[in-house]
């Protein structure tokens, strides 16, 4: 259905002062810090887990050497989906419009859509990130208690269900500094940043940010503080990359911890936003259309630990 004449009827008459409903500000390219980015060239990409080898045992005088097994362990898939949006306009409405809205008022909306697009879809790991129906390449939600290894058993970045708080932060940060491999070698990860909805932005900022710790205070007979503690995250600089909002993320006590483990969630771009604009010589319709392609997921889980909240 293109849009005629009588859709715009305002737009062809003189006194209009103002079309509205485009000059919003943006909230784009908050998948960023979230996703490494890469290219692709093919309809999907796989990356798969190879699992090393464990702790080398004692040998003993005169005995044989151990031998070990590496192998490749669970492979994670990314395929990539077309996302495409398109308007036509009249030839009629083209022509007698009068204050020159369809290039750039049409176009700025169809950009918007396609980046809002995006940004949803990249939320969505992290929304559907403790959901048993969308599990990863180890059969497992993004977010489990009980991620299958090799050798060390099942493992975790679930951080548990608990409410951001400094205490709750610190054990996270305990959780994440003991994580292993598949063969149960600790792996010396560390945490990044702190990914959170809009309703956490003032928890993260006091707990990061405060000198001292936000701990409830307990006062004495003289009620003078007894709490002065410092805030052993800050000055340990535990979270040195700080907290992103996402206001797509739709659990409003839910949040996440970036690690510095390689591998962790990508996204690959197999064909970059692409415009394109053509008349039709039938109608002399003007079309508009956006398409691009590309795929968000996870391959490693170690690169994200959450929590769904209390």
């Amino acid at each position: 259905m293109a849009i005629n004449r009588a859709s715009i009827a305002k737009e062809l008459l003189p006194g209009l002062n103002a079309v509205f409903g485009m000059e919003y500000g943006e909230v784009a390219d908050e998948h960023a810090p979230l996703f490494e980015t890469e290219n692709s060239d093919r309809a999907f990409e796989e990356e798969v887990l190879f699992t090393g080898f464990g702790t080398a045992p004692v040998k003993g005088e005169g005995s044989a050497v151990t031998y070990d097994d590496a192998q490749e362990s669970y492979t994670s898939r990314y395929t990539h989906e077309t996302i495409a949006l398109a308007f036509a306009v009249t030839e009629e409405a083209m022509e007698d419009n009068l204050y020159d809205t369809f290039a750039k008022l049409r176009a700025r909306g169809l950009a918007r859509a396609m980046a809002n697009t995006k940004q949803v879809k990249a939320a969505d790991v992290f929304n559907n990130g403790f959901s048993a129906a969308y599990v990863g390449g180890d059969g497992v939600a993004m977010f489990s208690a009980s991620h299958p290894t090799a050798g060390a058993g099942n493992q975790s970045n679930y951080i548990g269900a608990s409410d951001l708080a400094e205490s709750s932060l610190e054990a996270a940060l305990i959780q994440i500094s003991k994580a292993k491999d598949d063969r149960g070698i600790l792996i010396g990860l560390q945490a990044k940043s702190l990914h959170i909805p809009s309703d956490l932005a003032f928890t993260a900022d006091q707990i990061l940010n405060s000198t001292l710790s936000t701990a409830t205070a307990t006062f004495g007979t003289d009620g003078i503080t007894q709490v002065n503690d410092i805030n052993s995250i800050r000055n340990q600089g535990l979270v040195p990359g700080g907290f992103y909002v996402n206001r797509r993320f739709t659990d409003t006590d839910a949040w996440f911890i970036k690690t510095d483990c390689p591998n962790g969630t990508k996204m690959f771009v197999r064909a970059p936003l692409q415009t394109k604009m053509e008349p039709d010589f039938d109608t002399g319709n003007l079309r508009f259309k956006a398409r691009e392609r590309y795929s968000f997921g996870w391959s490693d889980w170690r690169g994200f630990y959450g929590s769904d909240g209390a």
